[in-house]
């Protein structure tokens, strides 16, 4: 059987890795102002910085409905047998309602699974089933897969500043101005599909990173080894590479993956957010 692996385009990959697993992206949209946007495709967080420092004002950004999921899926089924759509998680979009509901025209042969999870979490999930879609028997086969591994998937970012959570309703202006003045930098975790704030480090990013990939690894401490992403908006490179050194000292990831966030993530944290992202669930150590 012959099953193509979909998501969004929140699954935050490189143009590289989505050839690499033949993944279909569908793009969420991005608003700024008026002018809509289609994220991966024609629009850059450098576009999103420049607009929220011209007006003042965050982009908005927006799913595809369900027609538009239906167009998508339908452009795979005259090579493929079925497809299985990995969706960003339902407790922050309704990309995944609107990708089910476009599922259930197809007679079985589209599937919808919600991953729970945002940007390379997502992305975890729809490789781990582009990988195994030639050896699957069926699409539910391959969908139980995606499904059982859906609760081992561990995203956590850590938030240099928290402008962008600011204008976006997420964060008080109390804690605002606190953590600017106290250099306090939080970490947002991902439980049961919505976002939570998790421990909270004092002093500038560069001295924290660390403390923040080794206090995940102590938590999540039965990692699927196959990869590890490191995900980030705007950030230096040597902030970059202290998380990718300081993941190397505690497990041998076959891959440490480098991925920068797209527009509809950005959108939502700004510049200096940085993340590991993995698979807790211990399946090849």
């Amino acid at each position: 059987m012959k099953i193509k692996i979909t998501s969004d385009s929140t699954i935050d990959l490189t143009p590289e890795l989505i050839r690499k697993y033949g993944i279909g992206v569908m793009p969420l949209t991005v608003l700024l102002g008026e002018e809509a946007f289609s994220d991966g495709v024609d629009v850059t967080p450098d576009m999103l910085y420049a607009y929220a420092e011209r007006t003042g004002e965050l982009p908005k950004t927006a799913c595809r409905n369900a027609d538009e999921y239906a167009e998508f899926f339908a452009g795979f089924l005259d090579e493929y047998d079925a497809v299985l759509h990995v969706a960003l998680s339902s407790g922050i979009s309704s990309s995944y309602d609107q990708a089910a509901a476009a599922a259930e025209r197809f007679g079985g042969r589209v599937r919808a699974v919600d991953s729970l999870a945002l940007s390379t979490g997502t992305a975890l999930l729809a490789i781990d089933a582009a990988e195994r879609a030639a050896e699957a028997g069926s699409l539910d086969e391959l969908a139980a897969r995606v499904l059982r591994r859906v609760p081992a998937v561990q995203t956590s970012f850590i938030v240099d500043r928290l402008e962008y959570l600011y204008k976006g309703g997420r964060c008080s202006k109390l804690q605002l101005l606190g953590s600017n003045m106290l250099k306090i930098k939080p970490t947002i975790e991902m439980r049961d599909g919505a976002l939570f704030v998790g421990k909270k480090f004092r002093g500038r990013l560069e001295y924290t990173v660390a403390d923040y990939v080794n206090d995940i690894l102590d938590r999540f401490d039965t990692p699927d080894l196959t990869r590890i992403f490191v995900t980030h908006t705007e950030i230096s490179e040597e902030i970059a590479d202290m998380v990718k050194q300081a993941i190397s000292a505690r497990y041998p990831f076959r891959e440490i993956l480098d991925t920068t966030a797209g527009a509809t993530i950005t959108s939502h944290c700004g510049r200096g957010t940085i993340g590991i992202l993995y698979l807790n669930d211990g399946e090849a150590r």
